[in-house]
C-alpha cells in the first residue's frame, strides 16, 4: 500500500509524503549549495596555508638552530666532546631543503583529510536534506491530495493543517476557507434546483389535474370557461417564474457600466407600483435625490422595483412602504411582519418565504430579492438588512463611487 493509504495502530491515516520530483531538486539543490560552500572553504584554506606555510617552517627551523633546544639538525652526546655549530652555508642549504619537503607533506595531509570530512559532510547533508525538503514539502501534499478527492458528496471535508504560522499554513487556511465558500454555493444551487424543479413542476400538476378532472365527461360552456380561466393564470405564473429565473441568471453575470440616474429609476418603478400600492392601502413615499450610478438600466429598474414590489406585498393595510435615493444610494423601508433578525439571511435565497404560500393572485414565485441580490453582486454593490422591532424592514444598496469619465 502507499504512504497515502497507510493505516497506524490508532486508525488513523499517515498522512502522503511528497513525491520524488520537486523532493528531489531540492534536495539536489541545498547538497549542490553545500558541497559548493564546503568545496570553496577548503580551496580558500589550502591557498592561504599554501602561501604562509613554507616561510613559517623556515623561520621556525632558523630559530631552533639559533636556539640549540629545537635544533634539527643532530647534536652530539653529552659525553662526546663539543661539535662546532655548522656554518651558515650548510644550515642555509638544509632549511632550503627541509622547508619544500615540509610544505608538501603538510598541505597534502591537509588535503586529503578535508577531502574526506568532505565526502562524509556530503553523504550526511544529501540525507539531511532529503529529509528537510519532505518535511516542507509535506503540508504540499496534503493539500494536494485534499483537492484530489474533492467532490460534491464531501465539500464539508478540510485540511486542518497542524502546522507552526507560515506561509504554507497559510495557503491551507485560505484552502479551507474557499472550500468553505464553495460549499455554502454549491449548497445554496442544490437548493435552488430541487426548490426550482418543485415550483415549476406544481403549476403543471395542477394543469394536468384541472384539464383530466374539469373536462371529464361532457362539461357544460360555465365549466369550460372556468377551466379556462384556471389553465391561463397557471400559465401566466408558469411564464413568470421561467421568466424570473432567465433574470436570476442574467443578473449574476458581468454588466457593462454606463452612468445611470439612480433617482429616475427609483421614480420610475414606484410609479409603475403606485397602482397596486393603492389597492393594497398602502402609502408609499418617494424621496429621490439627485445620485448617478455605474451599472445597467434595465437591471437596475428590476432591483428598485422588486424591491418595492417586496415592501407592498409583505405589509400591511394602512401600512407604509418610503423609498428614497441620495449620495448613500438606495433605501426602502416598511411596515409589516415582524421579523426575526436571524431569518434576515435567507430572505434572499430562491423560493424562500416568510409565510406559506397560497398560490394568491400577485403573491409572485419567491424569486424578488434573490434577483435583488444577484444584480447587487453584478454591480459590485452591497445590500444591508435591517429588521425593525415593530416589524418590518429596511434595505440599503450601497454602490461603489462612480469612476470620473475619461477625456
Amino acid at each position: 500500500m502507499t504512504a497515502g493509504r497507510q493505516t497506524g495502530a490508532t486508525g488513523r491515516r499517515r498522512l502522503p509524503w511528497p513525491p520524488a520530483g520537486e523532493r528531489l531538486r531540492l534536495t539536489t539543490l541545498y547538497s549542490a549549495l553545500t558541497l559548493l560552500a564546503g568545496g570553496g572553504l577548503i580551496a580558500l584554506v589550502y591557498l592561504l596555508l599554501k602561501e604562509n606555510l613554507s616561510s613559517s617552517i623556515e623561520r621556525a627551523v632558523v630559530r631552533g638552530s639559533l636556539g640549540g633546544a629545537a635544533s634539527p639538525f643532530p647534536t652530539a652526546p653529552p659525553t662526546a666532546a663539543p661539535v662546532e655549530p655548522p656554518p651558515a652555508e650548510v644550515e642555509r642549504a638544509s632549511t632550503d631543503l627541509i622547508t619544500p619537503l615540509v610544505t608538501s607533506a603538510t598541505l597534502h595531509s591537509l588535503l586529503t583529510v578535508s577531502l574526506i570530512a568532505l565526502a562524509v559532510f556530503a553523504a550526511v547533508t544529501v540525507m539531511l536534506a532529503w529529509w528537510m525538503a519532505g518535511r516542507v514539502l509535506h503540508p504540499v501534499s496534503v493539500i494536494t491530495e485534499t483537492a484530489r478527492k474533492l467532490s460534491g458528496s464531501n465539500l464539508h471535508e478540510r485540511i486542518a493543517l497542524d502546522a507552526p504560522p507560515g506561509q504554507l499554513k497559510e495557503l491551507a487556511d485560505t484552502f479551507d476557507g474557499m472550500l468553505g465558500r464553495i460549499e455554502r454555493l454549491v449548497g445554496a444551487q442544490q437548493r435552488f434546483a430541487a426548490n426550482a424543479a418543485h415550483e415549476l413542476r406544481t403549476p403543471i400538476t395542477l394543469q394536468r389535474a384541472a384539464a383530466e378532472i374539469g373536462l371529464a365527461g361532457t362539461p357544460d360552456a360555465e365549466q369550460v370557461a372556468y377551466i379556462r380561466t384556471e389553465l391561463i393564470n397557471l400559465a401566466k405564473h408558469s411564464e413568470q417564474m421561467i421568466e424570473g429565473l432567465l433574470l436570476l441568471a442574467r443578473s449574476d453575470q458581468h454588466v457593462e457600466r454606463e452612468p445611470v440616474a439612480l433617482d429616475a429609476v427609483a421614480q420610475t418603478a414606484t410609479l409603475a407600483l403606485a397602482e397596486e400600492a393603492a389597492e393594497r392601502g398602502i402609502t408609499l413615499e418617494t424621496l429621490a435625490r439627485p445620485v448617478t450610478v455605474g451599472g445597467d438600466s434595465v437591471l437596475l429598474e428590476r432591483l428598485v422595483h422588486n424591491l418595492v414590489s417586496n415592501a407592498l406585498r409583505y405589509n400591511h393595510p394602512g401600512g407604509r412602504v418610503h423609498v428614497s435615493t441620495g449620495p448613500k444610494g438606495l433605501k426602502v423601508s416598511n411596515t409589516g411582519p415582524v421579523i426575526p433578525p436571524e431569518a434576515v439571511p435567507r430572505l434572499f435565497e430562491p423560493f424562500h418565504r416568510m409565510t406559506e404560500r397560497h398560490r394568491a393572485a400577485g403573491e409572485g414565485v419567491g424569486l424578488g430579492l434573490s434577483i435583488v441580490a444577484g444584480i447587487t453582486r453584478a454591480h459590485d454593490a452591497e445590500i444591508n438588512t435591517d429588521a425593525h422591532p415593530g416589524g418590518g424592514l429596511t434595505m440599503t444598496v450601497h454602490f461603489p463611487p462612480q469612476q470620473p469619465e475619461e477625456r
